[in-house]
């Protein structure tokens, strides 16, 4: 009788530890999606989304205007860079807010309208797949 109670509360710690062993799994994936989201909205409200391109008003300059920490917003007004420099006739942007920490350079065709920030003339998707590595 003693064995079977003994046998019966360890089956019941196994089943305890298996049970918190998969609540701590679950724990730590909620956390990891709360920290990207986290992560996320802090970008939103440090780089807000410019208005799209073709809702884009105000005087426009060229090129030349360009300057650095200038930000960069693609065609559809979502954010891809902060400018570090130009390089002949390209700009070079920031590790700083690039998604794998490297530098990228965007060509100044891509370059539509110039303000107080960048506008480019393609769609945000189309800029971090086509633009190159510094």
């Amino acid at each position: 009788m003693a064995e079977n109670f003994k046998d019966k509360a360890g089956q019941a710690g196994h089943k305890i530890a298996e049970k918190t062993s998969e609540i701590g799994h679950e724990v730590g994936e909620k956390l990891k999606e709360a920290k990207d989201w986290v992560k996320e909205k802090a970008h939103e409200v440090a780089h807000p989304s410019a208005a799209p391109l073709s809702q884009s008003k105000g005087p426009v300059g060229s090129p030349a205007d360009i300057r650095e920490h200038m930000n960069v917003y693609a065609s559809c007004g979502t954010f891809v860079g902060t400018v570090d420099c130009l390089q002949g006739d390209q700009i070079k942007l920031t590790r700083k807010n690039s998604p794998d920490g490297q530098h990228h350079l965007i060509p100044l065709s891509w370059v539509a309208k110039v303000h107080d920030h960048i506008h480019l003339n393609k769609d945000h998707i189309v800029v971090q797949r086509e633009w190159q590595r510094a």
